[in-house]
């Protein structure tokens, strides 16, 4: 039997993407819109919802609403996320944003605002849930409902994917629902790589938990210090990489609830500032990243 992990990758002869202007570094900023897609019982859920907030370790609250987390939920739609949009308008960044379908449904002058300003909308799906166990009928229906809302919500049709906490199911029933260019259900690469999936060639654009703002909180960094020196030796240390030839995509995962707080989108300006300074970087959005992979990929396998 073939073992079904793929544990090489590229190995020591990863290829140079010749990033255009021959960048040393694809960095790529991704926004997590999810308020108002997470569990709750106003959605027909049975608990409310306690991950990925403010309250480490508060339990989900069986059969009522949690009107604190709730709350907490709020602020990434009604204030962190306008304070992230004019950060990237000053600073002229293009970013992704992984929208849950039902959330972004619920504001759709966020998701106006996000196509003037010219980011890329990648489907969250339609729940800010778990699906690992989520019936494969359920999932795909969601995966219907997810398209459907954010093309209503935003004129055009989505053409990435991230689940996040997806199931054994996912990546090839978005593959059947077809249409989209690539997704991002995978943490296991600094560069994009081609997969199959029923018998059809399907890109990967991997994300990263490792530059992500839910460790502040909850998964190993110790302040905002920890978060800013993480992403500038990430930075350095990949932006080193690409001037020997090697060059590499960052990925930095934000949700607004979280990095849409003043402190934290301060420590964020700085590092988006350091990374600007330095230069010979490409801030891109991931669909940008995408099609130039499609587009190059057999150059790169020939040098």
């Amino acid at each position: 039997m073939t073992y079904p992990r793929d544990l090489v990758g590229y190995g020591p002869r990863a290829p140079d993407p010749k990033w255009p202007g021959r960048a040393r570094l694809a960095v790529q900023i991704v926004v997590n819109y999810e308020e108002g897609g997470e569990r709750s019982i106003l959605h027909g859920d049975t608990e409310s919802e306690a991950f990925l907030q403010e309250v480490v370790g508060a339990p989900p609250l069986p059969g009522v609403r949690n009107l604190q987390v709730e709350s907490i939920y709020e602020y990434g739609s009604r204030v962190g996320f306008w304070r992230l949009m004019r950060m990237f308008a000053e600073r002229g960044i293009k970013i992704s944003v992984f929208a849950v379908g039902m959330a972004l449904g619920r504001h759709p002058e966020a998701a106006a605002a996000i196509v003037e300003a010219g980011h890329e909308v990648v489907s969250h799906g339609w729940r800010w849930i778990d699906y690992q166990f989520v019936d494969e009928a359920v999932e795909r229906e969601h995966i219907r409902l997810a398209v459907d809302s954010l093309t209503r919500v935003t004129g055009r049709r989505p053409l990435g994917w991230y689940t996040g906490r997806l199931s054994p199911n996912t990546r090839r029933l978005v593959v059947e629902e077809g249409g989209f260019l690539y997704d991002a259900d995978a943490y296991n690469d600094d560069l994009p790589y081609f997969t199959e999936v029923k018998g059809k060639r399907h890109l990967i654009v991997p994300y990263s938990l490792v530059y992500n703002d839910g460790r502040i909180i909850a998964q190993g960094y110790g302040g905002l210090d920890d978060f800013y020196e993480y992403c500038q030796r990430g930075f350095d240390e990949l932006w080193r990489e690409g001037d020997a030839g090697y060059p590499k995509m960052m990925t930095i995962g934000l949700h607004p609830r979280w990095m849409g707080q003043a402190a934290r989108t301060n420590v964020l300006r700085q590092f988006v500032e350091y990374a600007l300074e330095k230069g010979d970087v490409w801030f891109a959005r991931r669909i940008d990243i995408a099609r130039w992979w499609l587009e190059h990929s057999e150059e790169f396998a020939a040098s």
